[in-house]
């Protein structure tokens, strides 16, 4: 038997906590993972797992056996990309999740680029605001909006983006422009829900130091960002876009800026990956590129100027007009 592909199927059958996913993220018929499990406990002469018809529980020894068949694969995969990384580059298939916004707008107008680059990593790129597992889906990189709430993660800071508060001109001229964050007492929101929680996310504002959060009234709520934009461009309520995604509809005064002295707080960009994926070479790879494609944006740094627009963000969004909002 194998003993260290033994060990990879064993810790990718707990981090799924799922032999059928398990086996479909490794590429494995169920039954080669199940018989790899059975062989490796008939080796070792104890039970891993306690298996019921819901879910796995790791018994003692299985705990045990996690801790160092991990550390043992974490070091081995560390000495070969030691070496390896010298003399070959990077290959074999990198899945990474990310808003669709910056998916379509940025990152695969640029792909090119990093094929160019790195013509052997074949790249899976699911595009969506829905919140992702990255153990149990084995999902190796996601790009997230906001702060990080999972500490088991580990996150680097990538770009930035700075949010814009605005409304159509239909709906200004029927409800008013708000001057003060008190007027918004009288006005109404597109409000867009959190895909995690179910609740509305409130507006937020920043004027210095002082930093105001206010839940609004509203007659929709909205947990796809496309539908977000569009409710606001049919004047439904006041949103909070980032500026990047909305900035021809500010040029063509389809939008227009309320509130310019409170700008939101901008929303920091980090590229997230599970604990045993900081040593990949491809992961590596592909978070230094997206950190150099984010930094020749200056929308993406958190800057809102006009005309900021990065080159690779030019045409798909002349072409679209209207992107998804980036809200988590």
């Amino acid at each position: 038997m194998d003993k260290l592909h033994a060990m990879r199927v064993f810790i990718r059958v707990v981090e799924a906590n799922s032999f059928s996913k398990a086996a479909e993220t490794l590429g494995l018929p169920r039954a080669s993972v199940t018989t790899t499990i059975q062989n490796l406990e008939a080796a070792l002469g104890v039970r891993l797992l306690q298996r019921t018809t819901r879910k796995l529980n790791l018994t003692l020894d299985g705990a045990a056996y996690l801790e160092g068949a991990s550390r043992i694969l974490s070091e081995i995969d560390e000495i070969e990309s030691t070496f390896t990384s010298a003399r070959k580059t990077p290959r074999g298939r990198l899945r990474v999740d990310m808003p669709g916004s910056i998916g379509r707008l940025v990152i695969i107008p640029s792909i090119h680029e990093f094929h160019a680059k790195y013509p052997d990593i074949e790249l899976m790129l699911g595009l969506g605001d829905r919140p992702i597992d990255l153990v149990q889906e084995g999902v190796d990189c996601v790009v997230r909006i906001g702060e990080l709430a999972d500490s088991s993660l580990l996150a680097r800071r990538i770009g930035a983006i700075q949010q814009v508060t605005c409304a159509s001109p239909a709906y200004l001229a029927e409800h008013g422009v708000p001057k003060t964050i008190e007027d918004l007492e009288r006005h109404i929101a597109v409000n867009y829900f959190s895909n995690r929680t179910g609740r509305n996310l409130e507006l937020s504002f920043r004027r210095d130091d002082e930093v105001v959060d206010i839940a609004m009234k509203g007659v929709i709520s909205v947990n796809d960002a496309d539908a977000y934009v569009t409710c606001g461009l049919e004047g439904q309520g006041i949103l909070q876009p980032g500026r990047f995604m909305v900035l021809p509809h500010l040029r063509s005064g389809a939008l227009r800026e309320i509130l310019p002295d409170w700008r939101p707080p901008r929303m920091p960009i980090s590229a997230v990956y599970p604990q045993n994926r900081h040593l990949s070479p491809k992961v590596r790879v592909f978070v230094d590129w997206l950190a150099e494609l984010f930094e020749r944006c200056p929308l993406l740094q958190g800057e809102d100027l006009p005309g900021d627009l990065c080159e690779q963000q030019k045409a798909p969004m002349e072409r679209e007009g209207v992107s998804e909002c980036v809200m988590m």
